[in-house]
């Protein structure tokens, strides 16, 4: 278990009180969850380790990135709606608990990244903050990094995932390359995310209305990219065909 003293401490509890509730529950929620957490952890240590340029914007970025995929989850276990491509994800969860824990991780960090990652960088970019560049030179290094903080985290989730999978022949024969897909598929998402993101902070100086209309259209973009990862199979022959990331048009 994680250090939590450090600048997501507050993050941190959270997430283990949840983990420890969806465990107790057996909810397949719980194998994303987990994945997530480990990986919160790392950016932890990370900023700890002074790896970002600047560390309490990191921090105030990771929280609120979190937050998204946390209030979504409280939301939906007391019955309230939530976004798209989070019931596409829980719903999975909730209709096909035996699905493999890979699947449950992969429908939950395309609905995470894709959706609620632009939206995160939103609430700690400014306009004035995508102006000035700069600074936005210095956000968008650190949004790069953690890429860096994803890409080792790979080999070791892959790990946590086979102890508690069912692995066959094959997949051990395909794991080196299904790896390597995994980082690729990681790295693309996050371009694009990036470039969503500045479309939103347009329409944002646009006004209430047309900021509404682009999170709606990335909310069906999202939707309609889980629930094809959703209908199962060998996703990652999908993810080779489509990408993991959506675009917005003009990004």
């Amino acid at each position: 278990m994680a250090d939590r003293t450090g600048p997501l401490a507050g993050l941190l509890t959270r997430m283990y009180a949840d983990l420890e509730d969806l465990t107790a529950r057996g909810d397949a929620r719980r194998f994303f969850h987990a994945t997530y957490l480990r990986t919160t952890e790392a950016v932890g240590a990370e900023i700890e380790h002074g790896g970002f340029a600047d560390a309490d914007w990191v921090a105030r970025w990771d929280v609120a990135f979190a937050e998204l995929y946390l209030d979504a989850l409280d939301a939906e276990r007391d019955g309230r709606p939530v976004a798209g491509p989070w019931q596409v994800a829980f719903g999975t969860a909730d209709r096909r608990p035996d699905a493999a824990p890979l699947h449950h991780v992969l429908l939950g960090l395309n609905a995470h990244i894709n959706y609620d990652l632009p939206q995160a960088l939103l609430a700690v970019i400014s306009p004035e903050d995508f102006d000035d560049r700069r600074t936005l030179m210095s956000r968008q290094a650190d949004h790069r990094h953690i890429d860096t903080v994803l890409q080792g985290r790979v080999g070791a989730e892959s790990t946590e995932l086979d102890a508690i999978s069912r692995v066959t022949l094959l997949d051990r024969l395909l794991q080196p390359a299904n790896r390597a897909a995994s980082r690729r598929f990681l790295t693309e998402a996050r371009e694009k995310v990036w470039r969503n993101a500045a479309v939103l902070d347009r329409d944002r100086r646009r006004g209430d209305d047309a900021l509404a209309a682009g999170t709606a259209a990335l909310e069906t973009l999202c939707a309609e990219r889980v629930r094809d990862l959703s209908r199962g199979g060998f996703v990652l022959l999908r993810l080779a065909r489509h990408g993991f990331g959506v675009l917005l048009p003009g990004a």
